[in-house]
């Protein structure tokens, strides 16, 4: 395995209706940051401009959940992401963790996966200190060649101004993310493998269906279309590779379930916790689960 990729830094939803996306998760239980409009850069290099997004995050200290909004249609849009909306909202982003940018895009070019360089990402958040500003650094694999969903590996500048204590404590107990289940298109499913392969510099090994590939801290699972009826019984479909769940961690999953189904959502037993359909929670199944 990579030491360069650590683990899961954040999922992404996106949608063009961010006031319905955080209502929803606050019923979940989820404790959000408020909302902050991105700085972003176009190639590398080129200073920050104020760009069409928004967001709010669940916050778990080290991973996180971003809630991210289309906020301003009229605003420049340098990463492009009215026209992933375009295709369909839901879950459309994952970042894996790194503390060396530069290291993965030089050795992913060299593995021949094609990335946009490191860019450059700021955003304004309030903090017990006044307002400060947040620094990431991402490189981001070329999207055309990531038919399950836009990848990227970040770096956190300023971690601190984003995983703020006030944030981490949730009402129903999360404290982080446990894994991101993919489905592959059967027809991409080989070249799936293989460029998490290459990218995490691991073998896969087999629980069932899934193709299962460990991080330092959390784990990819990868299920072919053609399976996925054993792992998300029917759940929506938005085309033939996708990111269709994350797992989230929590200490008590009886206590969990209580808040998510108080706000009259409906939930499905698992092995190890409960799920929450992809219908309910704006493009993205939610498994929750307690730490083995």
């Amino acid at each position: 395995m990579t030491n360069d990729i650590l683990g899961i830094h954040h999922t992404g939803i996106l949608t063009r209706d961010l006031d319905g996306l955080e209502r929803r998760y606050a019923s979940f239980g989820f404790t959000l940051s408020p909302r902050s409009r991105h700085l972003l850069s176009e190639r590398p290099g080129e200073p920050p401009v104020p760009g069409c997004t928004a967001n709010r995050c669940a916050l778990f200290g080290g991973s996180y959940i971003e809630l991210l909004g289309i906020v301003d249609e009229s605003a420049p849009d340098p990463w492009h992401t009215k026209a992933m909306a375009d295709r369909y909202e839901g879950f459309r982003l994952l970042n894996l963790d790194t503390d060396d940018p530069e290291s993965v895009h030089r050795r992913l070019d060299g593995a021949g996966l094609r990335t946009s360089g490191v860019l450059d990402l700021d955003r304004d958040v309030d903090t017990e200190d006044g307002t400060r500003t947040v620094r990431a650094r991402a490189v981001h694999i070329d999207p055309r060649s990531t038919a399950e969903g836009y990848l990227g590996i970040a770096q956190h500048l300023t971690r601190q101004y984003v995983h703020q204590p006030r944030y981490l404590d949730h009402r129903n107990g999360a404290f982080g993310l446990g894994g991101v289940l993919i489905v592959a298109g059967d027809a991409e499913f080989d070249a799936i493998i293989d460029r998490y392969t290459r990218l995490l510099q691991a073998t896969p090994r087999h629980d069932g269906p899934r193709a299962v590939l460990d991080l330092a801290a959390g784990r990819l699972e990868i299920v072919r279309a053609s399976d996925v009826e054993e792992v998300l019984p029917g759940e929506p479909a938005p085309a033939s590779s996708y990111l269709a769940a994350m797992t989230v961690l929590v200490d008590d999953v009886d206590h969990a379930r209580t808040i998510v189904e108080n706000g009259a959502i409906t939930t499905r037993t698992t092995e190890d916790g409960f799920f929450v359909s992809a219908r309910d929670a704006y493009g993205a199944g939610l498994f929750f689960t307690e730490a083995a």
